[in-house]
């Protein structure tokens, strides 16, 4: 068995044509905690309204079992091995439709060097960047990118081992951090000014987002923990900027092949130019998130969020020919 691409969304009123449902959860990547914390608030929002839903952590059972019962899966699996197309290729060869972004989309979306270099092309600003094949490359950084700077793993969500740089010898630090988590890092020009984020449902860009933290940056703490992190919807842009961001958005999701809903995000300088960032095709739905803070500022409760992501699967259905 296996999908075939279905143009268009489906709206779909009555929860039992959505059929039994496996929410994805947990998983093994270092973003785990915040998985769990997603999946279970989506889980509890569609069996409110109905749905047959039930949690799946693959952690605990192999990915075949869903073919036995499930007849759509709702993807709340967050980093390496939920959002970087391995799970979407898994549910392609069982012929399980599923949420969000396809094979291609995911894999590019997790990967920062390969969404900057595809952004670039499209003519999206980013920052600058140098790739960090080993220590070897250390000494040419500060002269190509100066201080500060950020150090990040290339296929890492929820800022995991970045780390900000103010000093040339607090990089081989820097980068060992990163490097133990995985193998491809880069460093990247800070952008010193406000950080934004712009959310996409549906082929729609929800309002912008403006983040205040008084860490360093918006961190993993600052995510998902910090209560001292401040969120602005509006984000206090001028009707044409907030246009302009809003395409970038849309732009960058379709340079990269993302698909049904995700999150791009960006710093604007002091000039006020957007550079962006990163995009997450599977993003976090806790109750710090940043999607389902945009969606209330239309009026669509948690709720209707969960249910209109999960009408994204209806985009592929199975094929037996």
């Amino acid at each position: 068995m296996r999908l075939r691409q279905v143009p268009g969304i489906r709206r779909v009123t009555d929860p039992k044509a959505f059929g039994r449902v496996a929410v994805l959860l947990g998983g093994t990547s270092t973003e785990r905690e915040i998985s769990l914390k997603s999946g279970n608030a989506c889980l509890a929002a569609l069996q409110k309204q109905g749905v047959d839903a039930q949690a799946f952590d693959p952690k605990d059972q192999s990915i075949t079992a869903l073919a036995q019962g499930f007849d759509r899966v709702f993807i709340a699996l967050h980093g390496p091995g939920g959002e970087d197309g391995t799970l979407q290729g898994a549910l392609e060869f069982l012929g399980l439709p599923y949420t969000g972004s396809g094979v291609m989309g995911s894999a590019i979306g997790m990967d920062k060097l390969r969404t900057k270099r595809l952004a670039s092309a499209v003519g999206i600003p980013t920052a600058d960047y140098l790739l960090l094949r080993g220590p070897q490359d250390l000494d040419t950084v500060v002269e190509r990118l100066g201080l500060p700077l950020i150090v990040k793993p290339a296929t890492q969500g929820s800022s995991v081992g970045m780390t900000k740089v103010e000093k040339a010898g607090d990089l081989a630090a820097a980068y060992a951090a990163a490097a133990a988590i995985e193998p491809a890092v880069f460093a990247e020009r800070w952008i010193t000014g406000a950080e934004y984020t712009v959310a996409i449902l549906q082929g729609r860009a929800l309002p912008s987002i403006r983040i205040e933290t008084p860490a360093t940056f918006y961190d993993y703490q600052a995510k998902y923990f910090r209560n001292d992190t401040k969120y602005h919807c509006p984000s206090g842009l001028s009707t044409e900027a907030e246009k302009h961001l809003a395409s970038l958005a849309s732009s960058t999701f379709a340079a990269v092949g993302a698909e049904g809903w995700g999150r791009a995000d960006f710093m604007m300088d002091k000039t006020g130019r957007p550079f962006l960032l990163e995009v997450n095709t599977v993003p976090g739905m806790t109750d710090h998130s940043l999607v389902p803070m945009a969606a209330r500022a239309l009026g669509i409760t948690f709720e209707q969020l969960v249910w209109q992501v999960l009408e994204t699967s209806f985009t592929r259905e199975p094929v037996t020919a």
